[in-house]
């Protein structure tokens, strides 16, 4: 019980420096940080304008349409913004914590972060997140239910530790958030996040053919692939318990 008590404290100490640095690199005071409105308000106010400046470095327009894909195994998270009539890379970055290894997440607990096809609406976007920042990515899908797997709250979000979670650092994640905002308040209804065990290329499958989840993965390359060749995300519906793919018009 004692340790118990002192690992909890430790915790509670870690989570009230943490806060306070944030607080500080943002130039607000504590009080203001844990409204999060304000706390987002004033990652805003930081970060619009170097971003804006590489949108129109790129020749991209503030509020467009984003895509995100995540790959575990080699810990990146792409975020792809539209272009015209496909997505172009906005930039990559490194997933700081993760937990787990290959394979989706099965049940609540089991410290896995999921594989396969979320999406995120403007009421899983968490400005109050006890990681700074952070967004839901929607899992259990319909998929995850279909196969009866548990679990909730999985988040991209500040920090570098997770478990179950992309932990992104907070300079990524005010990044991402405030692109992702932008681009839910610029009249995207939700954005897709896909995450792979892996990049999905012939010869990654090829090393991968013994294990379990081989026939689970050749699922998920099928709408790997159809991104890779149109650049254009595609519409994944449910059926029978498997993925299944429609390209985008």
């Amino acid at each position: 019980m004692f340790l118990g008590l002192g690992t909890l404290a430790a915790g509670l100490i870690l989570f009230v420096v943490n806060h306070r640095t944030s607080a500080q690199g943002l130039d607000i005071s504590d009080e203001d940080y844990e409204n999060g409105a304000k706390r987002f308000a004033a990652v805003q106010k930081k970060v619009t304008p170097e971003l804006k400046r590489l949108f129109e470095e790129k020749e991209l327009k503030w509020g467009a349409p984003i895509f995100i894909r995540a790959f575990k195994q080699e810990r990146q998270l792409e975020l792809w913004v539209r272009k015209g009539d496909s997505f172009v890379l906005f930039e990559s970055y490194f997933i700081a914590g993760t937990s787990g290894g290959p394979g989706p997440k099965l049940r609540q607990g089991d410290g896995q972060i999921p594989e396969g096809f979320y999406f995120v609406t403007p009421r899983q976007m968490n400005p109050q997140s006890n990681f700074h920042l952070s967004f839901n990515i929607g899992y259990p899908n319909k998929f995850d239910r279909a196969h009866a797997r548990t679990g909730d709250f999985i988040m991209v979000h500040g920090s570098d530790v997770s478990i179950g979670c992309m932990a992104m650092t907070n300079t990524k994640i005010e990044q991402i958030y405030t692109l992702a905002d932008a681009a839910l308040k610029g009249g995207q209804k939700f954005f897709r996040i896909h995450v792979f065990p892996f990049k999905m290329t012939d010869e990654a499958m090829i090393q991968h053919s013994g294990h379990r989840w081989f026939t689970f993965w050749q699922n998920l390359k099928t709408g790997y692939e159809i991104f890779e060749d149109t650049k254009l995300p595609p519409n994944v519906t449910v059926k029978d318990k498997t993925y299944h793919f429609e390209e985008q018009d």
